[in-house]
């Protein structure tokens, strides 16, 4: 069973009350107290790792088998097996995202316009003026 890094009052009190009230969404996994406590450390797990509720509650309640025996055991199995894994902080994400290419800005030599290019030189308006030699 996942544990949470740190298992706060609140964490617990939001995990315990998602798996009391799997009931309202599907009647079959009416759980006991017992079972509440056992499951809410997993739970917790989910909740500290950023997924929200509705995600959480539909991994736990979709596809459930017919007739469900033991539903303590088939929820700790499903808390267990797709537990989501820990969200990337900022450094991760920066090795992956790609660098943003800035084209320096230059001043036309003939009209003194901005413009983007890696080069200096003659602004778009001013190569087009330039006679072309044949």
């Amino acid at each position: 069973m996942p544990q949470p890094q740190a298992l706060t009052p609140e964490l617990q009190r939001a995990a315990a009350a998602i798996l009391a009230d799997l009931r309202r969404h599907a009647p079959q996994l009416s759980l006991s107290e017992a079972d509440i406590s056992t499951l809410t450390p997993g739970v917790a797990a989910w909740l500290e790792r950023d997924t929200h509720p509705d995600a959480l509650r539909h991994a736990l309640t979709t596809d459930l088998p017919v007739p469900l025996r033991h539903p303590a055991k088939l929820l700790r199995h499903r808390i267990t097996a797709l537990l989501p894994p820990p969200l990337p902080g900022a450094r991760e994400l920066e090795a992956v995202r790609p660098r943003t290419i800035v084209i320096p800005l230059q001043n036309c030599d003939r009209c003194d316009r901005a413009f983007r290019s890696r080069h200096s030189g003659h602004c778009r308006d001013c190569r087009t003026d330039l006679p072309t030699v044949a």
